[in-house]
């Protein structure tokens, strides 16, 4: 029985405490406590939701406390969305703390700029989280910055399914979609009026070319990017731009998740697919980063498929430019941090390559491919290989380096031509064991494959981690090694090279800031 009677008190303490009621609790003094005293949203597309942000109120009093009310200054007219303690909503009443204690508020936005008379491409939108009433009121404001966009994206059938791309047929004979669109010939030029924000995957069809002005910027949602059929083209026109901070006049490629948190997050997107036919593309003054592939080209028609001038590719989960059986010119280029390989030279084709830095010091996890593969043979199942020529891949005044003790791997097929040329370039390529002695491709002091190149000596980047490849005087390993006489003059910054002993890489040598 004693335990009947044990049962029952446990029963009436948790009830008791269960039903405590507001009266043991004093009201809010105003004395509340913020994490922060305004939360930027950061930018935002139209019509297109918030990330959820997060703001902490602290009770810092020995009492429990009660705030009578927490609203949107606003109202349900206001475009922001809170969740106060796990409940959604615009406005709450008596609303407790516990002594020493804290709640999170939860807030999120979604705003259409055609609802504001004469909206321009981007404006500031603000309300106000009100705690309490009269005297004891305080309050936290809220900002984002709402940007104008155009939209590009698949139709959506009555049947529910969306548009689709045909990529051919798989080796069962099924047909191979992808979501994705045809752009229209009114859609062929992306100017730099406002932004683009591409879903599923933009196609340029046969004979027709897709023109992209300086300044222009082009972003992609998840799983996203831009195809460019047979026979089609794409012109990135680019410029140098005046402002290194604001790239005023570069065109970029990059997610539509606008937050710093995901400034540099690879994978955020497909990739710009040059599919097979596809020809005479050209990339200039353009970033393209945080996709899965930055540039995929495929094949060639016998003419250049692909030129691109200070053009740079960063944090591509898997490779920055996979380039196969293609014609591709380059200079002052820079491609880094890659999770698998920063430049891919695959199945053959020919490559040119003039002042530019491959580096990678993807930091996620191990990396199994060095910066930069060649090679002329593709395994495309387990009893078949395609091969084709190597005819030419000639780098001059590149660096090539990383975080790994090899950042070059050659892979020859000898049944199928294999050319290549390294003159006044710094490369990593450690083989302390001699696992590489008998490979002749390795043989540095072959002056037929390697001139006045230089092994292992830090190139001293400025900050790999953010994709700052410039190099400093005097410390570099790249410093003063290169070539004269080749194209371009002016680095990727602008700067007049060396015209006699100029720096290897994208980038001529400067002296870094200090902290002090």
């Amino acid at each position: 029985m004693k335990y009947i009677y044990g049962l029952a008190l446990m029963c009436c303490l948790v009830f008791w405490s269960s039903c405590r009621n507001d009266f043991e609790s004093v009201p809010s003094t105003g004395n509340l406590e913020f994490s922060k005293d305004t939360v930027y949203l950061d930018t935002i597309f139209t019509n297109i939701g918030s990330s959820t942000y997060n703001l902490k109120v602290y009770n810092r009093s020995d009492e429990d406390i009660n705030i009578p009310t927490i609203r949107l200054a606003e109202g349900e007219s206001s475009n922001y969305r809170l969740n106060v303690d796990g409940i959604p909503g615009k406005t709450f009443e008596d609303i407790q703390i516990l002594s020493n204690d804290s709640i999170f508020v939860f807030i999120e936005t979604t705003i259409d700029i055609e609802n504001y008379p004469n909206p321009e491409n981007a404006f500031l939108y603000t309300d106000k989280i009100l705690f309490d009433t009269g005297g004891n009121q305080q309050d936290v404001d809220l900002v984002t910055l709402v940007q104008d966009a155009i939209f590009l994206f698949p139709e959506q059938y009555s049947d529910g399914t969306i548009e689709t791309l045909n990529l051919g047929m798989n080796e069962d004979g099924e047909d191979i979609l992808i979501e994705g669109f045809f752009l229209e010939d009114d859609e062929l030029n992306f100017t730099n009026e406002k932004p683009y924000v591409i879903y599923g995957y933009a196609a340029v069809a046969l004979d027709k070319t897709l023109t992209i002005d300086a300044g222009a910027r082009v972003h992609f949602h998840a799983n996203s990017g831009i195809l460019v059929a047979d026979g089609g083209s794409m012109k990135v026109n680019g410029e140098r731009s005046v402002d290194p901070l604001l790239l005023e006049n570069e065109v970029i490629f990059e997610g539509d998740r606008l937050e710093p948190d995901f400034s540099d997050v690879p994978g955020q997107w497909g990739t710009i697919w040059l599919t097979q036919g596809s020809t005479d593309h050209e990339f200039s003054f353009t970033t393209i980063k945080n996709s899965v592939v930055g540039i995929l080209m495929d094949s060639n028609d016998g003419d250049r498929t692909l030129t691109m001038k200070n053009v740079q590719i960063y944090n591509s989960s898997n490779v920055g430019l996979l380039a196969r059986t293609g014609d591709v010119y380059g200079e002052n280029m820079v491609i880094n941090n890659s999770g698998q390989v920063s430049l891919a030279c695959s199945l053959g084709g020919k490559y040119v390559f003039n002042h530019s830095t491959f580096g990678n010091y993807w930091n996620n996890s191990f990396r199994l491919f060095p910066a930069v593969i060649i090679d002329n043979a593709l395994q495309i199942s387990e009893n078949e290989t395609v091969v084709a020529d190597l005819i030419q891949a000639d780098f001059t005044n590149c660096i090539i380096y990383g975080n790994e003790s090899r950042e070059l791997g050659l892979i020859e097929d000898q049944s199928a031509a294999f050319n290549f040329n390294f003159k006044n370039c710094l490369i990593r390529f450690e083989d302390p064991n001699g696992d590489f002695n008998d490979d002749p491709n390795y043989n540095f002091m072959n002056s037929n494959l390697y001139s006045a190149c230089v092994l292992n000596i830090d190139p001293v980047f400025q900050d790999t981690e953010f994709n700052n490849l410039n190099i400093e005087t005097g410390t570099s390993g790249a410093d003063g090694i290169g070539l004269g006489g080749v194209l371009p003059f002016e680095d990727l910054n602008g700067t007049m090279r060396n015209a006699s002993n100029p720096d290897a890489g994208a980038y001529e040598s400067t002296v870094f800031p200090t902290d002090d």
